[in-house]
């Protein structure tokens, strides 16, 4: 199911084709999604790029779905320019190109997409594509890992752990990859055991009071309808 920052009014034709893609009937939806985007509704054009991407009602196409991904994306959905950005990165459903996707996850990010924030850091990181910048990539999976998204917590834990774009802290990195791995990151539990081992007792002691001060502040994530987050 998509994620909306608004909840349609109920009595809406948009609220009904929603209803319909809840209940599993999927033609139904489509059919009703795809006169909504014909009429220039922006969202039922993202909600039908996400059909063209999962097969659901309609046969799957790639190349329709960031046809129609690009329309909600332009309207200015975050979901929607992160979707457009990750096909771009990865060359699914129109032509690769890492840049021009950059520039869409940049613009998702900054309305607090989580998913836009960890893949634009995950560019930045490794430098593909686009300027590495070692820097950015943890201001990006600060503000990820900081909303609950628990890769990026792993992420900034590895970072703090080995000074990569930051100052080197292993209270910092002790917290973010405890966060991970209490939500079953399996690498963050490992990194943890070796980090605990550099640490000193007040190291300990600290990093013990901050997890649990962010542990009750970081939320779940809930799963949206999009494509896998760009790999790395």
């Amino acid at each position: 199911m998509l994620s909306h920052r608004v909840e349609p009014d109920r009595a809406s034709p948009l609220a009904a084709a929603i209803d319909a893609y809840n209940a599993g009937e999927f033609e139904t939806a489509f059919r009703r999604f795809t006169r909504l985007a014909d009429d220039g509704d922006a969202e039922a054009a993202t909600w039908l790029g996400a059909l063209y991407a999962h097969g659901e009602g309609v046969e799957a196409s790639l190349a329709k779905a960031f046809e129609h991904y690009l329309v909600g994306a332009e309207a200015g959905m975050p979901m929607a320019q992160t979707n457009v950005g990750a096909m771009l990165v990865m060359g699914q459903g129109v032509g690769r190109d890492i840049a021009e996707g950059a520039r869409w996850l940049a613009r998702s990010a900054e309305q607090g997409d989580l998913y836009a924030q960890y893949n634009l850091a995950t560019l930045y990181a490794k430098g593909e594509g686009i300027e590495r910048d070692d820097a950015a990539a943890a201001g990006w999976y600060r503000r990820a890992a900081e909303a609950g998204h628990y890769p990026s917590q792993a992420r900034l834990g590895y970072i703090y752990a080995n000074g990569v774009g930051v100052e080197k802290d292993l209270v910092q990195a002790y917290l973010w990859l405890s966060l991970a791995a209490q939500h079953g990151i399996g690498a963050a539990l490992s990194a943890l055991e070796a980090i605990v081992t550099q640490m000193s007792a007040p190291e300990k002691n600290r990093a013990a009071a901050e997890v649990e001060r962010w542990r009750g502040r970081t939320r779940e994530v809930s799963r949206h309808a999009r494509l896998m987050p760009i790999p790395g």
